[in-house]
């Protein structure tokens, strides 16, 4: 019996082993900045489009942006986060817009 007892012991400690090196990934938050140009409506479709906001969360975000300088648009893993500050980098440079939007660790 004492082996069934150390075989116990072997598989709770192999999973705490486990568990201590998966790791959840780290997060980002993903911010437009505010600037002279880009009008409000622009703003408010990329947050519509690319962060999935309804209308009255993007024009919340919006205003956030206008009048304190940057607004969160989410928090996401590092490559989906990257992905979503070119995807508005691009989309507002096509439009001619100076719209800047950046990553900080969460």
């Amino acid at each position: 019996m004492s082996n069934w007892k150390e075989l116990i012991d072997t598989e709770s400690v192999v999973e705490d082993e486990v568990e201590d090196r998966v790791k959840e990934p780290a997060l980002y938050n993903v911010f437009l900045l505010n600037d002279d140009y880009t009008p409000m409506d622009f703003v408010v479709e990329v947050l519509r489009k690319f962060f999935n906001k309804d209308a009255d969360q993007a024009t919340e975000i919006m205003l956030t942006v206008h009048y304190k300088g940057k607004g969160l648009c989410g928090t996401f893993t590092a490559d989906i986060a990257e992905t979503k500050v070119d995807h508005v980098v691009r989309f507002a440079f096509e439009h001619q817009h100076p719209l800047k939007c950046v990553l900080e660790k969460a």
